[in-house]
C-alpha cells in the first residue's frame, strides 16, 4: 500500500477503524485460544489509543522511505517521545526514562519500542511495577505479600537488568536480562535477588537451539550445577517451547554459582495474563522438571494487582489498559 493509498483511507474511516485488525503474527498455529487472546489484545490497544485521541504508529517505526503503513496498536513515534504516552502514571514515564538514560554494557533495551508499541510487554512492564521503583517501602511490602517465603528487604528495583552481560565464565556469558529485578539486602553484605519475565501479547514458541560451542557448555554448567534438573532435562528443554523459561532462570540460578559469597538467595517468576494460556502451559510442563521448585514460581498479572498492595488508581489504570 502506497503512502496516499493509506492516507485515502484514514482520511475515508479516521484513525484507527481499520487499524485494530490482527496481524499475521497473532495467528498461533493449533492454538485458537491463544490466537482470539492476542487478536483481542490488539484490538483493545487499538481502541485504548484512538479513546485518548493518540495518532496511530507506523510500520516500520522509523520509515526510511515510502514503504511504511499505520498500525493502530503503535503509538506515532515523535509525540510517544514526546508525551511518554506509553506510560499509565508518572512513577511508570519516569522508572522508564530514567533505564533509557542510564545504559548498560550490552544491554539490548529498544527505546523505540519502550516508547511507542502498545502491545509489548516491556513497557508494561514499567506500567505494572514502576510505582514500585523509587517506593522501596512500597516494593518491600509488594514483594513479601506477592512471594511470603522472600528473605530481607528490597533494597532496588532495577529494570531491563543483568548482573552481568558477556561476562566470560560468569553468569550466563550472553546478553540476557530480567525485565525488572528486586534487589534484597539480607544482611552481612549478602544480597538476593527476585528476577522478572512479563509477557503480554506474546507466546511461547520453540527456539532454536543454543550454540554448542559457545553457549551450551556455560547453559549446562549451571544447569549441573543448581542440583534442579535430572540428567536427561537437556534433552527435554533445548530446542523447545521451554527454552526460553529454562534460560531465564539460569540467569538467577548462574548467580550464586558466579558469587555463592554475595548472591545468597535468588528466585526467578514469570508473569504473564491470566487470558493468555501460551505461557501457563509451558511453565506447567517446565515446572514438572524440576526437583525443587522453590526458585521458579509462575504467576499471573491479575493475582499480583489483586493483591492490594499496588495504589488502587494504578491498578485501574493498568486493567483499563490492558485488560478488556
Amino acid at each position: 500500500m502506497s503512502r496516499n493509498d493509506i492516507k485515502e483511507q484514514t482520511d475515508m474511516f479516521g484513525y484507527g477503524s481499520k487499524l485494530g485488525d490482527p496481524e499475521s503474527v497473532d495467528t498461533v498455529s493449533g492454538d485458537p485460544e491463544t490466537s482470539e487472546f492476542k487478536r483481542s489484545a490488539r484490538r483493545h490497544q487499538s481502541e485504548w489509543r484512538e479513546s485518548r485521541g493518540l495518532k496511530p504508529g507506523k510500520q516500520p517505526m522509523r520509515p526510511k522511505d515510502d514503504l511504511w503503513r499505520f498500525i493502530g496498536s503503535r503509538l506515532d513515534i515523535q509525540d510517544a517521545d514526546a508525551l511518554g504516552s506509553n506510560f499509565i502514571t508518572p512513577a511508570a514515564r519516569a522508572a522508564a526514562d530514567d533505564r533509557v538514560a542510564n545504559q548498560e554494557p550490552h544491554q539490548t533495551l529498544n527505546a523505540d519500542r519502550l516508547y511507542s508499541d502498545l502491545l509489548s510487554s516491556m513497557p508494561m512492564c514499567f506500567n505494572l511495577f514502576g510505582p514500585l521503583h523509587e517506593d522501596l517501602e512500597l516494593a518491600d511490602r509488594a514483594i513479601h505479600a506477592w512471594w511470603p517465603d522472600t528473605p530481607g528487604k528490597v533494597r532496588a528495583v532495577r529494570f531491563e537488568w543483568s548482573p552481568g552481560r558477556r561476562v566470560v565464565g560468569k553468569y550466563l556469558g550472553n546478553r540476557s536480562a530480567f525485565d525488572v529485578a528486586f534487589e534484597l539486602d539480607l544482611g552481612d553484605g549478602r544480597s538476593g535477588i527476585i528476577g522478572v519475565e512479563t509477557k503480554y501479547h506474546e507466546h511461547c514458541k520453540p527456539e532454536r537451539a543454543p550454540n554448542l560451542d559457545k553457549r551450551m557448555p556455560r547453559y549446562a554448567e549451571v544447569t549441573q550445577k543448581s542440583g534442579l534438573f535430572a540428567s536427561d532435562t537437556l534433552d527435554r528443554i533445548v530446542g523447545t517451547k521451554i527454552q526460553q523459561i529454562w534460560l531465564d532462570h539460569l540467569l538467577a540460578l548462574s548467580m550464586p554459582i558466579t558469587d555463592s559469597n554475595h548472591w545468597a538467595w535468588v528466585k526467578f517468576v514469570l508473569v504473564h495474563p491470566a487470558g493468555n494460556p501460551s505461557y501457563a502451559k509451558v511453565a506447567t510442563e517446565y515446572r514438572s522438571l524440576l526437583m525443587d521448585e522453590s526458585t521458579f514460581d509462575v504467576v499471573t498479572i491479575e493475582s499480583l494487582l489483586d493483591s492490594g498492595v499496588i495504589p488502587l488508581d494504578s491498578v485501574n489504570a493498568f486493567r483499563e489498559r490492558y485488560f478488556w
